[in-house]
């Protein structure tokens, strides 16, 4: 095979050093070079490496932040919701067995397991997550196949929608069009749009959930966590 000609410029391991809000990922950044002449050389592009209980997590603060109206994920905020993901993110720590969140290395497992499920508890994390899940309206086209589709959530109607418009492979360049006109919009809407490379319909669900303010995965992965909790008080 021929070797990789974009060179690594940089990388941020928040696995071995997660961030305090509980995110966990690898980021590589590359700088773009092609073994001939492109406009894109020396361009950067960063891949986000990610198990899917990472990602489950980071799809939820997202989700949250999205009807909070507020950037959970960049730590800004209602303190009690950034500290229910701070807490959830240490949890998963201990089912993959990697470095805890800064900040809880004085509490054991058993007490961060209980903290979460009471705090889930009281803010009412599952019937919020469904909710919002099983209130927006799809509205996706006929075919369940294409090469990139733009995908707008717009939250500020009543009723919540996800539109998904298709685009051919040949139809790259009148598809970022759209995609750029859609991001002044949003800018002025709080709105969210991405145009996106995917085989498809459902491919593209499972890479980007939030989009679709799909959250049943971290709820699931939080289900484990109350097991364990309820395990570790069984046994005294």
């Amino acid at each position: 095979s021929l070797p990789l000609t974009h060179e690594l410029v940089s990388e941020y391991n928040y696995l071995e050093n997660p961030k305090q809000s509980g995110y966990r990922s690898t980021h590589l950044v590359y700088r773009y070079k092609s073994r001939s002449p492109s406009p894109y050389d020396g361009l950067q592009l960063e891949i986000q490496l990610r198990t899917r209980l990472q990602h489950s997590w980071a799809t939820a603060v997202e989700t949250m932040g999205t009807f909070l109206k507020h950037p959970l994920k960049s730590s800004e905020g209602p303190e009690e919701w950034l500290k229910f993901f701070a807490l959830a993110g240490n949890a998963f720590t201990y089912l993959e067995g990697t470095p805890q969140i800064p900040g809880f290395e004085q509490y054991s497992p058993n007490e961060i397991y209980q903290q979460v499920e009471q705090e889930a508890n009281r803010l009412r994390i599952r019937a919020m997550l469904l909710g919002y899940s099983s209130a927006v309206k799809e509205i996706a086209p006929s075919t369940r196949t294409s090469a990139f589709y733009l995908v707008q959530l717009n939250v500020d109607d009543q009723e919540k929608t996800v539109s998904i418009t298709p685009f051919a492979k040949d139809q790259l360049e009148k598809a970022n069009t759209e995609y750029a006109e859609a991001e002044k919009s949003a800018s002025k809407t709080g709105n969210q749009v991405v145009l996106v490379s995917a085989g498809s319909i459902e491919s593209l669900k499972r890479a980007y959930p939030n989009y679709f303010l799909d959250t049943h995965e971290f709820l699931s992965n939080l289900g484990l966590v109350e097991q364990a909790a309820a395990k570790l008080r069984e046994n005294g």
